[in-house]
């Protein structure tokens, strides 16, 4: 016998124990995680994403079984990036942590201890950093770092919480300088940036989390770094 088709897929492929994935599922490898992320971000592109019903029964069983996400995903808070829809998943499918300009400047707990949560508790084995194309905080940070060169110390002196986030991007923002051929506009840095920016979180994660380095260097969790374009 043939297995029932859904939306073009098999009735094995898009239904979990509960008819969503919750902690009574298998988790998920790293390789197939990414592959899950890549396909539902073709089905966001062409628009075509899955036609779903999560209904009473789907919020019932997520709450009764417990969360069982196959990927953590560090992503911007940027409007224009919402990660669920861009990956075609629905709740339970992704673990989200953002913030202005997908970073981890320092060992803040809410974004380091979100991240160890969902590898040791959760058991997510893909952690995906994901910068996107006209982020406005990498170029808030590029544009601060690049004139800072020509004002005092005193009046680079960070003020609010938000100029302590953008001077926090200021090593991203110059590193992205330098790698660039000099004479290169502020426009040109602060697109290198977003690139450099997702290396520069990746390392940090990895700096500041003794749990996450242990998990990569036995292969147990895969750290992978992305760029959206809101364009295309």
């Amino acid at each position: 016998a043939q297995p029932c088709q859904e939306n073009g897929l098999t009735r094995q492929e898009t239904l979990h124990t509960h008819g969503i994935r919750t902690q009574a599922d298998g988790s998920v490898p790293a390789e197939k995680a990414l592959q899950k992320l890549e396909q539902g971000n073709v089905r966001y592109v062409e628009g075509m994403p899955r036609q779903r019903n999560f209904d009473a029964d789907a919020r019932q069983a997520l709450a009764q079984h417990g969360q069982n996400p196959f990927a953590t995903i560090i992503g911007c808070a940027d409007s224009r990036c919402p990660l669920e829809i861009v990956f075609d998943a629905q709740p339970g499918d992704i673990f989200v942590l953002r913030n202005a300009g997908n970073t981890c400047t320092h060992a803040e707990g809410s974004m380091v201890g979100s991240v160890e949560y969902s590898v040791g508790h959760l058991h997510t084995n893909l952690i995906l950093v994901l910068g996107h194309t006209r982020c406005g905080a990498i170029a808030g940070g590029s544009a601060a770092a690049l004139s800072k060169t020509d004002k005092s110390q005193s009046e680079t002196q960070p003020v609010s919480t938000l100029d302590k986030l953008l001077a926090g991007l200021a090593p991203v923002a110059l590193q992205a300088q330098a790698e660039l051929p000099a004479g290169s506009s502020l426009e040109e840095v602060a697109a290198h940036a977003v690139k450099v920016n997702v290396f520069h979180t990746i390392e940090k994660l990895l700096t500041y989390s003794k749990l996450l380095r242990e998990k990569v260097r036995e292969g147990e969790v895969v750290i992978q770094g992305a760029i959206y374009d809101i364009v295309s």
